[in-house]
């Protein structure tokens, strides 16, 4: 059977189109904006143990200022994600990011555990529909050939910041305080926020455009209705797949990026600062297996788009098996060699479900789409990822926790194996309204 993408038909063909300098600058920009965004979510991790002994938090609390960001990111993900398609997605960019840097800067002066948790809110209320709204700018205006290695790079930014933000928030914690750590990710962030201002606009954005056709310019027949909003967004039983089993999927990788710090300071004796750098070195190698396997998915199935289902779950099924064992080995250089492994596939997902979300959606709704998917993504694991670690490690310690939280990557499994048996009937149901108005 030939299968095609759905959401390019009725576009101009650009399998062999070459995106423009300019949408490689754009892109480099709000890849940047998202490496702020993370910087600023997860240098709070760096700094619990410091929090716990001033301020003599529990382990729940500690996961609460955690997990309200990604919980705000994935309740609000959805209105502001449509709100931005409407109002135009670089000023929208350019709010959000303007919030989350002040809101980071709120940490820092932050006294106590109310003030903090605050202050997180309205960095979660900043950056809640950043990464739906930079995929489908960026997708925008690059080649739909190219999605699931864009949507696996874009998304590594995510890891990429973590990295940056656990690593240079461990340092600054040590030498200067854990408010300077805070401090430095609130500079960082309006210095892009100014430099993305000078260089980004919609007029230019439009004019780049090489991979999707802009809103007013759809396929005939799709009008941008609510109506047509939520049958392009979950018309679908393989969507649906896609967006439980990217979420579930990622309840691991969230779970070990907030806990890795605290992880290393109790079981291995490490500093603040070294245990925030070690930890920093396993999301690097995420973001990396995140880049890698989104690139290997497309050209793997550049030919069968459902083998991006399949794909999917090989790296559920080989995370499950290899972080499984991890945390059942004793604390030394092998375990940390075999969550090294783990963590390079943890979130290989993302590319192919990704690719799957933009295939079985139309294109003026890419950033909805991606919202509903960002929103699972939050709802059903960046958030309850390390809040509920915090509570089972408050119940029967952090390495017991650690030892149940990949058996979620089954779940997930399963899900993208559903999607997978449905994706020819889905994508054939996908094309008919298009098929029989041009007919």
């Amino acid at each position: 059977m030939h299968y095609v993408e759905a959401s390019t038909l009725g576009t101009p063909v650009t399998s062999v189109a070459r995106p423009r300098l300019y949408a490689w600058l754009v892109f480099a920009l709000t890849f940047g904006l998202l490496l702020s965004d993370y910087m600023s979510r997860q240098v709070l991790n760096a700094v619990f143990p410091l929090l716990k002994a001033e301020w003599g938090l529990s382990d729940t609390q500690l996961g609460s200022l955690s997990g309200v960001v990604a919980l705000l990111v994935g309740v609000l993900t959805f209105p502001l994600s449509v709100m931005a398609d409407r109002w135009g997605r670089v000023r929208s960019i350019l709010l959000m990011a303007t919030l989350w840097s002040l809101a980071t800067l709120g940490c820092a002066i932050s006294t106590n555990y109310g003030q903090m948790l605050t202050a997180r809110f309205f960095v979660g209320l900043g950056e809640a529909a950043y990464g739906s709204v930079g995929i489908a700018l960026i997708i925008g205006i690059f080649p739909s050939h190219l999605r699931s290695t864009l949507t696996g790079a874009f998304m590594a930014g995510g890891a990429f910041g973590s990295v940056v933000g656990m690593a240079l928030g461990g340092v600054f914690a040590a030498r200067f305080g854990w408010r300077s750590a805070f401090v430095a990710m609130a500079i960082f962030g309006a210095a892009l926020v100014v430099t993305y201002a000078l260089t980004v606009n919609e007029r230019r954005m439009r004019g780049s455009a090489t991979g999707t056709t802009e809103p007013r310019e759809i396929r005939p027949g799709f009008r941008l209705s609510l109506r047509n909003l939520f049958a392009g967004l979950f018309s679908t039983t393989s969507v649906i797949c896609a967006y439980i089993g990217s979420g579930l999927q990622l309840f691991i990788m969230a779970a070990v990026i907030a806990w890795m710090p605290s992880y290393l300071n109790r079981y291995y004796a490490m500093q603040p600062d070294k245990a925030g750098v070690t930890a920093a070195v396993f999301v690097l190698i995420g973001a990396i297996g995140m880049v890698v396997c989104g690139a290997v998915t497309d050209r793997v199935c550049r030919h069968s788009p459902p083998r991006k289902m399949a794909m999917a779950i090989v790296y559920c099924l080989t995370t499950a098996a290899i972080l499984g064992v991890a945390f059942q080995m004793t604390p030394g250089a092998s375990q940390l060699i075999a969550i090294g492994l783990g963590m390079f596939l943890v979130a290989g997902t993302c590319g192919p479900a990704g690719a799957m979300v933009a295939n079985l959606t139309p294109t003026p709704i890419h950033a909805t789409a991606f919202a509903t998917l960002t929103l699972a993504n939050n709802l059903l694991g960046l958030a309850p990822g390390p809040l509920l670690t915090g509570v089972l490690a408050d119940h029967v310690g952090l390495l017991d926790a650690f030892k149940l939280i990949p058996l979620m990557a089954l779940f997930a499994a399963l899900a993208f194996w559903i999607g997978r048996a449905h994706y020819a009937d889905d994508i054939d149901r996908v094309r008919a309204p298009t098929l029989a108005t041009e007919a």
